[in-house]
C-alpha cells in the first residue's frame, strides 16, 4: 500500500486479487493504520489515511467494485485501486487501472 499525502490530497493504493476484494483489502489497511496510531505512532499522515478509509468503507458500492476488477482479475490481469481525498472534507474518489496479465 502507498501513501501520500501532498497539498491535502491523501492518496492509498489497493491491490486487491482473486481471494481479496478492494473492499477486503480497504478493511485490511484500516486496520493496519489504526494500530500504528494506538500503538502511538504519531506519522505524518495517519489520520488522514483513517478518515479516508472510513468514508470509502462506509459509502462506497462495492458490489460494483467487485464486479468491475473480477471481470479482469478472472482473466489474469493486474487491478490496482487508487483512493484519493482531501483531508477532513469527508470527499473521495477512487480509479480503477488494470495492467497486463500478471
Amino acid at each position: 500500500m502507498i501513501d501520500e499525502t501532498q497539498d491535502q490530497l491523501t492518496r492509498i493504493e489497493l491491490i486487491p486479487d482473486l481471494s481479496h476484494c478492494v473492499q477486503t483489502r480497504a478493511k485490511q489497511e484500516y486496520g493496519a493504520v489504526m494500530s500504528q496510531i494506538m500503538s502511538g505512532d504519531d506519522s505524518p499522515g495517519l489520520e488522514e489515511r483513517v478518515e479516508l478509509l472510513k468514508a470509502f468503507l462506509e459509502e462506497a458500492d462495492f458490489g460494483r467494485l467487485r464486479r468491475e476488477s473480477e471481470e479482469h482479475l478472472t482473466q489474469g490481469h493486474k487491478v490496482k485501486f487508487v483512493l484519493s481525498g482531501s483531508a477532513g472534507s469527508g470527499k473521495w474518489f477512487v480509479r480503477m487501472t488494470v495492467e497486463g496479465p500478471a
